[in-house]
């Protein structure tokens, strides 16, 4: 069956897990390093390791973190709070246990924005946010015969992010990762890299008949180290799903794995409805109060979200949904764009000198916009030099910009008197310079003169070229057709 096919008679049930690494300094429960890329088990200690008589301390950031997101997700914060030990044995697992958060998540509810298939907004409603420690790291593919472990990852601090099951296909997902994955950024509380598994999704996925109202069995996709692989995986799923029931077959709980070379996923064990965790409260961490006015504090501290600055640009500055799309995108273009239009009210050019030669520069030399040394204030006063008709846009982007990038403090307007790169207002300069070229040209004035009016950007090049680019294009313009009638 393809996927049309199968969307007209079976709806889909899709639910996603996702678990972020927090970017504090140390782990969740221990001193040891938070760091990503250290020789293998260097990042721990008797505490991370779970060696007898040692206790856990609770790293306040964590919680931080995990308010700063609960309340850009919209989410009730719980102010009374417990830890749970979850029980299960692994080889990477050296505790035994994680610590986590079972009865009382951090955060409940709430819920994220996002485009669905069809452009239009929708809600993506949350069940919980929690708390809780990572595992080691098993790695299978280094040694032909053995498994090797590296617990550098063991206690490092996560948010599980859980949606209810109300994604309704691939793109929905797809487009929601892309929501989570640009708040943990704008709060800086992740780098959403799941290709080193900052930012991991588990994906739960169901097919019932249309109009059914009880769910079929589901089944859980993991390792996928990118949002275009949580796109393929749960495609994949949907078209297995539909292909087992329509040839009489019967969908089992299971864990599956996906496979990214074929784009298809293989049964890794089965699954219960429940597994016995044995929760239990963790004994060596006391329970959490936490006071209003501490929420109130962190909250006053957020920064802009990704989802107010895309209305805002698009309702209030009147940006297009490609301009403001590319802008929010990543959190520190917006907050420099942010810088520049508190210095100017043309949000459009804005938006195209950031996205148009300061985003080339970025990608030519690898760098990010924190690296780039124009401050937002000069490029403000560059395109109100431009828009004062003292230069045009062809002298602001090829001589005044290169100018600022090596001479980031001086003014544009300086740098443009200084190398008499003013524009030539004056009709008088300009009349002679077009009269010039037509003289030189006799033929090409002759075929404009008769209606070739496709020579006017012939001219137009003569024109700037006479000047050294200063003429003023609107001026030339109006002189150009006004001088060929004369003739």
């Amino acid at each position: 069956m393809t996927l049309e096919e199968v969307l007209k008679k079976y709806e889909v049930v899709i639910g996603l897990e996702v678990h972020a690494q927090l970017n504090t300094k140390s782990k969740a429960y221990s001193a040891d390093p938070n760091e990503f890329g250290s020789v293998p088990n260097t990042n721990v200690s008797p505490v991370s390791l779970g060696h007898p008589g040692t206790l856990p301390k609770l790293n306040k950031e964590v919680i931080n973190h995990a308010i700063k997101l609960g309340l850009a997700c919209h989410c009730d914060i719980t102010r009374e709070m417990h830890f749970d030990r979850k029980n299960y044995f692994y080889a990477d697992l050296p505790k035994g246990y994680q610590i986590t958060q079972d009865k009382t998540p951090v955060c409940r509810h709430g819920y994220v924005l996002i485009k669905d298939a069809d452009g239009n907004e929708k809600r993506i409603d949350l069940t919980r946010i929690h708390m809780e420690e990572d595992s080691g790291k098993s790695i299978h593919d280094q040694d032909p015969f053995d498994t090797l472990v590296d617990l550098n990852r063991a206690g490092v601090p996560l948010l599980e992010i859980v949606t209810e099951p109300v994604i309704k296909n691939a793109t929905e997902a797809y487009n929601y990762l892309i929501e989570v994955r640009k708040l943990l950024r704008y709060l800086d509380v992740c780098d959403g890299n799941m290709e080193e598994g900052s930012m991991r999704c588990d994906a739960n996925i169901s097919i019932m008949p249309i109009g059914s109202k009880t769910y079929g069995n589901r089944v859980e996709v993991k390792n996928m180290n990118s949002i275009r692989n949580v796109y393929r995986a749960i495609e994949f799923e949907i078209v297995r799903h539909a292909e087992i029931l329509e040839n009489g077959g019967e969908i089992y709980q299971e864990t599956r794995n996906f496979d990214a070379p074929s784009g298809s996923t293989i049964g890794m064990r089965g699954k219960e409805n429940a597994h016995d965790y044995r929760y239990f409260p963790e004994p060596d961490l006391g329970g959490i109060t936490i006071e209003q006015a501490y929420i109130n504090q962190i909250e006053s501290m957020l920064p802009p979200l990704p989802n107010f600055l895309y209305k805002k640009y698009i309702n209030e500055l009147g940006l297009s949904d490609y301009d403001a799309t590319n802008i929010v995108e990543n959190r520190d273009i917006a907050l420099y764009f942010e810088e520049i239009i508190k210095h100017t009210s043309s949000y459009k050019n804005a938006a195209n000198w950031l996205m148009g030669a300061i985003k080339s520069y970025l990608n030519e030399m690898s760098i990010e916009i924190s690296e780039f040394p124009i401050g937002a204030d000069k490029i403000a006063q560059l395109i109100t030099l431009i828009e004062s008709g003292k230069i045009n846009n062809t002298i602001a982007t090829q001589k005044v910009f290169p100018e600022m990038l090596a001479n980031p403090t001086a003014n544009p307007q300086d740098i443009a008197t200084k190398n008499d790169w003013i524009v030539q207002g004056d009709s008088g300069e300009i009349e002679a310079i077009i009269k010039g070229v037509f003289e030189k040209n006799p033929d090409e004035t002759k075929r404009f003169k008769d209606g070739e009016k496709k020579l006017a950007g012939f001219f137009m090049g003569l024109v700037m070229r006479e000047s050294k680019g200063k003429a003023d294009p609107k001026t030339t313009t109006q002189l150009l057709n006004k001088i060929i009638e004369t003739l």
